[in-house]
């Protein structure tokens, strides 16, 4: 049925945010292997402020940089290569804190509440605010949910012919577009997914627009947002865009325009799969 389409946010709204998104891991994971190799990579100032984690540093020099240093690591790779060391982190990596692995930080009843819209005939879609070719490499292993699926914050491809005349696409360290937060959630919705979800789930501010676009959908609707309220099985927080300023806490947000608004601490028997 093509009206039954759901899209699901995915750091801190289908796997652990904290202490920082598995993505940032993925890219100091990277970062250490560079300097290995490349030492002088340590001078760069926004790499010299990650070593150090001098977050003073950090905020002066503001989040897009750092994030477009960290992307150019893997400038000139291809899509292929860069989904094949994404696999390998994933293959290795532990949480820092809850010392298991990544693919074990999975919210149990998102699984099974995408399991359940399955069943009702929906189509199950991720947008997400990080880098969407990470989300893609491993979304179908970890959710079912195929590449074609997913959408979320672009980096551009340079086309070009190699000596033989062959194609080749290679990543570059510019952002196609704006950062998958807030209003833009819901242009990357239309624009790669070209479906009006009827049901959307998020945790943060950088997800509220997504949850207005889908709740004020015609006919039966659905809004859910996740709190992080459980302390002792995992963080407690109110979750905050990353990319820009809220005037309110997304939990009041959501409870004064009728979001259903899970508490991971009360609502949840089991927090991770």
């Amino acid at each position: 049925m093509p009206e039954r389409f759901a899209c699901f946010d995915n750091d801190g709204t289908l796997w652990c945010e904290r202490p920082r998104y598995i993505q940032f891991e993925f890219f100091l994971d990277a970062l250490r292997g560079a300097i290995e190799t490349t030492p002088g990579l340590a001078d760069t100032p926004e790499f010299a402020a990650l070593i150090a984690r001098d977050q003073t540093a950090l905020d002066e020099l503001g989040l897009k940089r750092v994030a477009l240093a960290l992307a150019g690591l893997f400038k000139g790779h291809t899509a292929e290569e860069y989904r094949s060391t994404v696999r390998q982190f994933m293959a290795s990596a532990r949480h820092p804190e809850f010392e298991r692995p990544m693919d074990q930080l999975r919210y149990r009843p998102m699984l099974e509440l995408i399991e359940e819209l399955r069943a009702l005939a929906f189509t199950v879609a991720l947008v997400s605010g990080g880098g969407v070719e990470f989300v893609r490499s491993v979304s179908d292993d970890l959710y079912g949910i195929p590449s074609e699926l997913v959408a979320g914050t672009r980096i551009a491809y340079d086309f070009r012919r190699q000596e033989d005349g062959a194609p080749l696409l290679t990543r570059t360290a510019r952002v196609d577009g704006d950062v998958d937060e807030g209003p833009a959630k819901v242009v990357t919705i239309q624009s790669q997914l070209g479906r009006r979800p009827i049901l959307a789930a998020g945790n943060s501010g950088g997800d509220r627009e997504m949850l207005e676009w889908a709740a004020g959908s015609d006919g039966p609707s659905l809004a859910i947002l996740v709190n992080h309220d459980d302390a002792d099985r995992e963080y407690a927080y109110v979750s905050k865009a990353a990319s820009f300023s809220e005037d309110r806490p997304i939990t009041e947000v959501g409870a004064d325009l009728g979001w259903t608004v899970v508490s991971m601490k009360e609502d949840w028997a089991d927090v991770f799969a």
